[in-house]
């Protein structure tokens, strides 16, 4: 699923490891859960040292829960299709087996003693939570150590840095994050895996300190069908958040459906894509024309103009409503705990909490719904947007998670958003990122099925060609 842009040089990738290629096998006995789960262990001991993607692992409770889970394979009575799948659990995240410090020295070996929502979900369904993954500090800004796989001078991106990481080399086929900004389709977007950003409210949060009013509980993934699976599995049996009924749709994947058409929207943040990048999406763009899809943008639709001029601000609308949100519990980490071990990021943060007027908040989320109504008017023209996930591939350094642009739109409106590691650019990965309609994921990832078909072909295509 690679589109290479003028490689200089052959390199070795690294590979994503699914778990759902594995389940026929499980059922005829030819392979187990508990041999699965070793792969992963072994890819964990080879790569963590360098990458640095979990802060915590749970590895003798999830070798007995893999051996439970083999059992029920070979009776023919698994809980469903995730059961045994290792799963990485963003350190935002409450486990009971495990701490939850959320990126911060102020909680680190904090035990809760109870699992979110979502994780009791995932064991529910016999899936084993391997071990917690880095995140940013209180899923924001500030950096924690982990690298980059493809490049370990390279940021990951952030805030679901470590389960980005760790599914994109390979260590877990999935792992639990979260989005209020570009949390994930960033991070997937640099490591080269899947990304799931389903619609607000559609996955329980219960649990996620990570729960601002337009943030999200996610899925990092080594394949399409995995991302799709595991959320199902998840809003099966805890639903969305309270007073929403959640993820709706088939269990299995959502078959791929080709659509009719597809706006490809810039955003105000076309003008930060890098060369390679934005060559290397406007070939995809044509391959998807030459497969008889309708391509609209703000050239030749008053509608998608509308929508375009409507995200201009979108970067300052989400960064002013979450600085408001952020007030509390940041005003009373200050006053009752040891604010030293809060990050600078943190400090000034919480000064612009603190200056911002309820009266500017209240504008704030009269311009979101404004600017959500306006993106809703696109269903009329296409079935889903089309856009990059990152305006090109993980800057170097690791103070930094890069720039979260292109992933800001998803998140103010509230849609469904999928990053498909579709691109190589320059030997490493640039994502594509399709956006949705809030509440229809599911014909979402009907779209990106096909998508993610088209530029498999096109790559090895490319491949035969020695581009």
């Amino acid at each position: 699923m690679i589109i290479a842009y003028r490689p200089t040089s052959v390199v070795q990738l690294p590979e994503l490891r699914s778990f759902l290629l594995n389940t026929a096998a499980f059922k005829s006995g030819i392979s187990t859960p508990t041999a699965f789960l070793e792969q992963c262990l072994a890819a964990i001991e080879e790569k963590e040292r360098d990458i640095a993607a979990f802060v915590a692992l749970d590895i003798e409770r999830a070798r007995k829960a893999a051996a439970d889970s083999t059992l029920r394979w070979q009776a023919g009575a698994e809980l469903s299709p995730i059961d045994g799948m290792p799963i990485g659990v963003k350190d935002i995240i409450e486990t009971a087996s495990m701490p939850t410090a959320e990126g911060s020295p102020l909680f680190e070996g904090r035990r809760t003693n109870r699992d979110a929502a979502a994780v009791a979900a995932l064991r529910a369904a016999g899936a084993i939570v391997l071990g917690k993954t880095v995140t940013t500090e209180f899923a924001a800004v500030f950096p924690g150590p982990t690298r980059n796989p493809w490049d370990l001078h390279r940021t990951p991106g952030g805030s679901s840095s470590g389960s980005a990481a760790a599914v994109g080399c390979g260590m877990i086929p999935v792992g639990l994050g979260t989005q209020v900004i570009g949390s994930t389709i960033r991070p997937a977007s640099f490591c080269g895996c899947y990304g799931f950003k389903p619609s607000v409210h559609a996955l329980n949060r219960g649990g996620s300190f990570d729960v601002k009013s337009h943030s999200v509980t996610t899925v990092l993934a080594a394949s399409l069908q995995e991302a799709w699976v595991v959320a199902r599995q998840i809003a099966l049996r805890a639903g969305g958040d309270y007073g929403h009924a959640g993820l709706q749709g088939p269990m299995d994947p959502p078959s791929r459906r080709r659509p009719d058409s597809i706006i490809v929207l810039e955003t105000a943040a076309w003008e930060t894509v890098s060369e390679a990048s934005r060559f290397a999406f406007e070939k995809v763009v044509d391959v998807l024309r030459d497969a008889g899809i309708r391509i609209y943008n703000r050239r030749i639709s008053a509608v998608v103009a509308a929508a375009e001029d409507a995200l201009l601000t979108a970067n300052s609308l989400a960064g002013q409503i979450n600085i408001w949100e952020d007030q509390w519990p940041l005003n009373t980490y200050a006053r009752d705990m040891d604010a030293s071990k809060l990050s600078e990021v943190m400090r000034r943060r919480l000064q612009s909490a603190s200056d911002m007027s309820q009266e500017k908040y209240g504008a704030c989320l009269r311009e979101r719904a404004t600017v959500r109504r306006i993106y809703e008017t696109l269903a009329t023209v296409g079935e889903a947007c089309l856009t990059l996930s990152a305006s090109g591939p993980a800057p170097v350094g690791l103070g930094s998670t890069g720039d979260p642009s292109f992933a800001i739109p998803a998140s103010l409106l509230g849609v469904p958003a999928v990053s498909v590691p579709g691109m190589l650019v320059e030997n490493l990965p640039v994502g594509l990122q399709l956006m949705g309609f809030r509440g229809k994921d599911s014909s979402l990832f009907s779209a990106a099925a096909f998508l993610d078909e088209i530029v498999a072909q096109l790559s090895a295509k490319r491949a035969s060609r020695r581009y």
